[in-house]
């Protein structure tokens, strides 16, 4: 709230005489002292302004603390679900309204111009059958899942480790600041046998939130990726 002219300048009107006095001449020894009733109004008006200072603005880490406390309720849920692959769809739709909660919360308004989006990502939660293979043998699916994006050079890359280490690397077309389009290039299979991946091997992902721990992104029919950074500095091989 700005304060009253007269109480940021210290001067007064002369209600008697209609022009303004400067504060300097209101001292007691002056011959023009503030009568008490108006010190004590104007002392009264300044406390007032001061407590509804206080109470307008919150504190300055108060979006931090919020942003950190639904982050981690995130990350409880979804710590106990195999990446995804045990959810159920009760789990799924509890999972979806957190990561709604922190998306809601996302300090990085334009993720594909920022540097935070660069680097290896380890995928701790998704919707995607097609990455969970939850209907393998466990021992037969991919122990961890990374993604990585380099966006000066416009690349993907989708890596899995133990016990195929199968990857696929594919060009990114930025659509607006937060989507870009995804064509796949080429799979390696057991990480050496080069695959031209097909021509309909495409999609889209949205960057609903980027921090430099945390990203989730949601592709075509709302597949849901939550990933943890790994190694900021990964870059993808050319």
């Amino acid at each position: 709230m700005t304060l009253p002219w007269c109480l940021k300048t210290e001067v007064l009107m002369s209600p008697a005489a209609g022009f303004n006095l400067p504060g300097s001449f209101m001292k007691p020894d002056s011959g023009f002292a503030v009568p008490t009733k108006l010190q004590s109004i104007r002392k009264g008006d300044r406390e007032r302004l001061r407590i509804q200072a206080v109470f307008s603005f919150p504190p300055r880490n108060g979006r931090t603390e919020k942003r950190k406390q639904l982050k981690q309720e995130l990350l409880e849920a979804i710590e106990s679900l195999e990446r995804g692959a045990t959810a159920t769809p009760d789990d799924q739709l509890r999972i979806d309204q957190l990561a709604r909660k922190v998306e809601a919360v996302n300090p990085t308004n334009e993720p594909l111009k920022s540097d935070l989006i660069n680097g290896k990502w380890e995928l701790i939660y998704t919707t995607s059958a097609a990455i969970l293979q939850a209907k393998k043998p466990r021992f037969l699916r991919s122990i961890t899942n990374y993604q990585c994006i380099n966006m000066d050079t416009l690349k993907v890359q989708r890596m899995e480790t133990w016990p195929f280490y199968n990857s696929v690397t594919g060009d990114l077309t930025p659509l607006n600041s937060k989507k870009v389009a995804v064509k796949l290039q080429m799979f390696k299979i057991l990480g050496f046998i080069p695959v031209k991946a097909p021509d309909s091997a495409r999609g889209e992902l949205e960057i609903t939130y980027v921090d430099e721990e945390l990203r989730i992104s949601r592709g075509k029919g709302n597949l849901l990726f939550i990933l943890k950074m790994f190694d900021p500095t990964y870059r993808i091989p050319l």
